[in-house]
């Protein structure tokens, strides 16, 4: 029998699902949600990581 709650990410999914209809989002959906955000937003000064 496999075990339905397995901890290995699989960021692609969580990147795609909102977890709709519970109280939280995933962290992975929600990082990628502020990383859009930021691209979007004219304000936001990129960091440089050098």
């Amino acid at each position: 029998m496999s075990d339905s709650n397995n901890s290995t990410p699989n960021h692609e999914a969580d990147i795609e699902n909102s977890n709709g209809g519970t109280s939280g989002t995933n962290e992975t959906y929600q990082q990628a949600q502020d990383n859009h955000a930021n691209q979007l937003n004219p304000n936001h000064e990129p960091t440089n990581s050098k």
